[in-house]
């Protein structure tokens, strides 16, 4: 028995000991599976972090291949004391399932119900088939897009692929500006005696400040545009310089189009569905051989002219000026986007195992619970719910049930 300390009168009278109830650790399953998309090199963790979870008490299986296009060889993760699992029918029946595109129509069929999936969404690009599928397997689904930290009130896995994204952007203009691939053969940046070149971006979020970051580290003359002098304000003390920044102004874009030689596209927006940014008619405008690299091709990309692309063919030319839409740009670096993948996952499964479950760890942890869209076979997310055509129900309310 404990004895109250405020004022005079608590201190006489006694007060309820308060007993640390304890979390009963749960050991887990948890499949690391291989991609099957051909465009995605990715794999969702690196073989320490796989060692981290095995030394924590958990069972790690990893399909058969899934490092091979990251230069993860099988042996790796069988040092770090994962085992090679390969029926990919043993994977999808774990308790826990990691990748990082959404399973596809097979692999879902596999998936056995009341399973955590952890996985990108894809909000423009999944079928409404795929959430009544999750559903109906009462599984509980979290999008690394949606997941936030609770302490930063960030989303770590997104805000970690923006700045790969946006410094990647950069290095994908360079190479399409020079020789090797038929670009008019200048070098992004600038020399003595040479005017830099000129770099257009729209967006003043994480991917545009690594663009600009990376374009002014080479020499380039920096533009940016975004649609709110507050983002722009803070991207400019972000920098530590002054560089020219405009709202969306048509007018001050198109003329600043027609003089770029790189323009690149990070204009998001939270996962809705919007307009393009650019305009067929402006992109008609540009230099000859100047490069277009949009980063939004999620949400349908920021220029009219926009067509999704692959890494395999990642380029196409309309009039005159060379596309870059690929999607998945992390992919092209796909080692660096594992370790991100790792470092973040790696911890929450931890605290997963840690806390007992789940249906614990999600009354517990609210950047998690932001991150679930189907939780226990029912829509939480709003958003998704709206575009599918499907009711949806507030998480919080739904906690009291489990």
């Amino acid at each position: 028995m404990e004895w109250g300390s405020k004022g005079v009168l608590g201190n006489l009278m006694p007060c309820e000991e308060m007993l640390e109830v304890g979390h009963q650790r749960k050991k887990l399953r948890i499949a690391i599976a291989k991609e099957s998309a051909p465009d995605e090199t990715r794999v969702a963790m690196a073989p320490h972090s796989v060692g981290f979870l095995v030394n924590c008490g958990h069972e790690v299986f990893v399909e058969a291949g899934a490092g091979e296009r990251t230069h993860f060889a099988d042996q790796k993760y069988v040092d770090q004391g994962a085992i090679i699992e390969p029926v990919k029918s043993n994977i999808y029946a774990c308790d826990v399932v990691v990748k990082v595109l959404p399973p596809n129509e097979e692999e879902l069929s596999l998936m056995k119900g009341r399973q955590v999936l952890f996985s990108s969404y894809d909000v423009n690009l999944q079928p409404r088939q795929y959430i009544e599928k999750l559903m109906e397997l009462k599984i509980t689904a979290i999008g690394f897009e949606f997941y936030k930290d609770s302490h930063d009130d960030v989303y770590p896995i997104i805000q970690s692929f923006s700045e790969i994204s946006g410094t990647t952007s950069i290095l994908i203009a360079a190479e399409y500006l020079s020789n090797a691939h038929g670009g008019k053969g200048e070098m992004l940046g600038g020399i003595s005696g040479i005017s830099p070149t000129d770099v257009v971006i729209l967006g003043a979020g994480t991917a545009a400040e690594y663009a600009a970051r990376t374009a002014m580290g080479l020499g380039a003359s920096v533009k940016v545009f975004d649609k709110s002098i507050n983002r722009l304000r803070e991207l400019q003390h972000r920098l530590g310089t002054k560089i020219f920044t405009s709202v969306l102004q048509p007018l001050v874009l198109l003329k600043a189009l027609r003089s770029a030689d790189v323009v690149v596209g990070a204009l998001y927006e939270n996962g809705r569905v919007r307009d393009y940014i650019v305009s067929e008619d402006s992109i008609k405008q540009m230099k000859p051989n100047s490069v277009i690299v949009d980063l939004c091709m999620n949400q349908g990309g920021c220029f009219e002219t926009s067509e999704v692309t692959s890494l395999a063919n990642p380029t196409f030319n309309k009039y005159g000026v060379v596309h870059y839409c690929v999607p998945n740009i992390p992919a092209k670096v796909s080692r660096t986007a594992t370790y991100v993948l790792s470092n973040i996952l790696g911890q929450i499964i931890i605290e997963l195992g840690d806390t007992g479950g789940i249906n614990q760890m999600v009354k517990e942890n609210a950047g998690l619970r932001a991150g679930v869209y189907v939780y226990n076979g029912i829509l939480t997310n709003e958003v998704i719910g709206n575009r599918l055509g499907l009711p949806s129900q507030d998480i919080n309310l739904l906690l009291a049930a489990f």
